[in-house]
């Protein structure tokens, strides 16, 4: 007779993390919620950008301490990265404030800033190379422990400049320049050197990638968590929420292809039609806020200060407590999310 109490065994889940600059704070609190759930565990993540942060944090906090660690140094490192902004002196004004989207709109020197992004290159503008969040990504993250941790499985993206393929790194090959090569947005920053190979943004060639979970076998549910909406309300015609457009439209055509190939071969295992002994069933389960991420300003994506942060933390807690009351039973069981509705 089964002991009353006895607690059922954790179901396990794999994490893929978009990037979107500060909207990474969204995810923060999306995991928060997460690990804070004992009954859940986290057996593999893969992120690019401010995904891949958030992702390497996590792992070696889990590695190390468990949940409670992963939560502290999530804290530790958002925390950190808007005391940086709080340092710069493009920070949001009064009306920005005023306007409830996340803006630097009505701040001049982000204008500059901008502007002189597209007529010069990082490497006239930066010609050091530096940034800041190297050194804090550095400062939370063990990355020797980190590599030699087994549990849970971590991989980051990058795309290599001169060919234009995806590159995952993976444990053995994690470090700061690995996380930096992923978030690095070819107009702020001079391409990151790992290996005598060149790397931009993972973002260009899969935001996330899902085969890397796919391919490790293991727990069949994928959480992806969604930053770069798929619809938006209206056209944009602002030059900056033009461009910003047409990098969501870019880094998020890899992942709905993805989805694409993941519902052809879901529906010939279902059919019988694909030996289901040899081929991996996934079930993909999403949280996103797509509403009120596309209602933020373009230049959102830059703000780091610390009381909009705390906005998308909130709000990304929100969702997952949403994701967790909805969904929780049905992991381990079926996908919770209609790939054709999403992405097709």
């Amino acid at each position: 007779m089964p002991d009353p109490t006895e607690k059922p065994p954790k179901k396990r889940i794999k994490l893929a993390l978009q990037g979107g600059g500060s909207h990474g704070a969204f995810t923060w609190g999306v995991l928060d919620r997460l690990l804070a759930d004992d009954r859940i565990e986290v057996e593999a993540l893969v992120g690019t950008s401010a995904g891949a942060m958030n992702a390497t944090v996590v792992a070696d906090g889990l590695s190390r301490g468990g949940p409670a660690l992963a939560r502290e140094m999530l804290d530790q490192f958002w925390n950190g990265a808007a005391k940086l902004a709080a340092r710069s002196p493009i920070q949001p004004t009064p009306m920005d404030r005023a306007a409830g989207n996340g803006s630097m709109d009505y701040q001049p020197l982000f204008h500059m800033a901008d502007m002189l992004s597209r007529m010069f290159s990082p490497y006239e503008l930066n010609p050091r190379n530096q940034n800041p969040l190297r050194d804090l990504i550095d400062e939370v993250v063990d990355f020797e422990r980190l590599r030699a941790a087994v549990m849970p499985r971590l991989f980051v993206c990058a795309t290599n400049v001169l060919n234009g393929r995806l590159k995952v790194f993976e444990h053995a090959e994690m470090t700061p320049d690995a996380v930096m090569a992923s978030a690095c947005l070819p107009m702020l920053f001079q391409a990151v050197e790992i290996n005598g190979a060149h790397y931009w943004d993972g973002g260009y060639c899969g935001n996330p990638p899902i085969f890397p979970l796919i391919y490790m076998s293991g727990a069949p549910d994928i959480v992806i968590v969604q930053l770069n909406p798929i619809n938006i309300p209206e056209v944009p015609h602002g030059s900056r929420a033009i461009l910003d457009r047409v990098n969501t439209l870019s880094f998020n055509s890899s992942l709905m292809r993805e989805m694409r190939m993941i519902k052809f071969m879901t529906d010939l295992i279902d059919k019988g039609e694909l030996d289901a002994s040899k081929h991996t069933r996934v079930n993909i389960h999403c949280i996103d806020a797509e509403e009120e991420l596309a209602g933020l300003s373009a230049s959102s994506k830059m703000n780091a200060d610390a009381a909009f942060l705390k906005r998308l933390r909130i709000l990304g807690e929100a969702r997952a407590e949403t994701f967790l009351a909805e969904h929780f039973d049905a992991i381990g069981h079926r996908s919770t999310t209609d790939l054709v509705a999403r992405f097709f």
